[in-house]
């Protein structure tokens, strides 16, 4: 199956003689030589193949300068994966939604094969790829996040939206990449050396810098929008909130608090109390800007 995508998608078989891959009625043992292989040849098979690549939109960003929205060709080892490659080439699994070669959709354990056209794709908001090859299984409904050491401004707006987003700035790699794989969570970074790691299943590479550009890169990619929760879980711990009685918890509460307002919350994790004072119309107006979402009366 071809796509077209982007500025151009003209995917054309590098190959005439096949228009599906193992088609062809040639032999694939190679004839018997008379004289020692060539230098740099094992068994009279090559040990290097060349492959054309194209990356498309964002996947760019990854790649050498001269390598980006262009085709160009790439020298790998006989029998390499198209994953070794692209990672090899500098861009993370995690951030791959597609890869066609001459054509036709693979996963990640196809094996490149000498004069090869391969083209990858970033995740896709507007075009059904579901037909075509997964590279991965999707990840859980509701999606749960771990972030790594440098996003707590972004693990505190994603649970002011009520999702569920583990962050110690302690972690390690090799820490968010055991708990990534053990509770199927996707991992929120700017680094790509760590989504790299082949325990990780699920990621989301973050391209912007600032909090609120990062938030909004998360929201659309993951189309979270529609699944937000806001003030259901602690921005400090992750816990969720449940409404308690007043007098289980007024004697923890300011006493001008407890004597203006009448309902409480308790997260189930650390025991923080939240009520809501003045602040709480402020940041639902923050919470609307966020999710894109017209403001309400009162």
């Amino acid at each position: 199956m071809k796509v077209d995508h982007y500025e151009h998608d003209k995917l054309k078989s590098r190959r005439n003689s096949k228009a599906v891959r193992g088609t062809s009625n040639v032999s694939c043992v190679p004839a018997k030589q008379s004289t020692p292989p060539a230098p740099g040849t094992h068994s009279g098979w090559p040990s290097v193949t060349t492959v054309q690549f194209r990356f498309y939109a964002e996947l760019n960003d990854f790649l050498a300068p001269w390598q980006r929205s262009r085709v160009f060709s790439q020298t790998c080892s006989r029998d390499a994966s198209v994953k070794h490659m692209i990672e090899a080439l500098g861009v993370p699994h995690t951030e791959v939604e597609l890869i066609l070669v001459d054509g036709l959709s693979v996963d990640f354990s196809h094996r490149l094969a000498d004069g090869e056209f391969v083209s990858v794709y970033p995740a896709f908001n507007t075009i059904d790829v579901s037909p075509l090859v997964r590279l991965r299984p999707p990840h859980t409904r509701p999606a749960r996040f771990i972030a790594d050491a440098h996003l707590g401004q972004l693990a505190r707006n994603l649970r002011m939206l009520g999702f569920d987003v583990l962050y110690r700035n302690d972690y390690s790699d090799a820490e968010v990449a055991r708990i990534a794989a053990g509770e199927h969570r996707v991992v929120l970074t700017r680094d790509r050396d760590l989504l790299i790691r082949k325990e990780i299943v699920h990621g989301c590479y973050l391209h912007s810098v600032g909090c609120e550009e990062q938030l909004a890169e998360v929201l659309t990619r993951l189309e979270l929008a529609r699944s937000a929760q806001a003030f259901s879980r602690c921005l400090n711990c992750n816990g969720l909130l449940q409404v308690v009685p007043k007098r289980d918890v007024e004697h923890r509460v300011p006493l001008h608090s407890r004597m203006v307002y009448d309902r409480f919350y308790e997260c189930q994790g650390c025991l923080q109390v939240y009520w809501e004072g003045s602040h709480v119309t402020r940041m639902r107006q923050r919470v609307e800007k966020m999710l894109g979402t017209p403001g309400t009366d009162g």
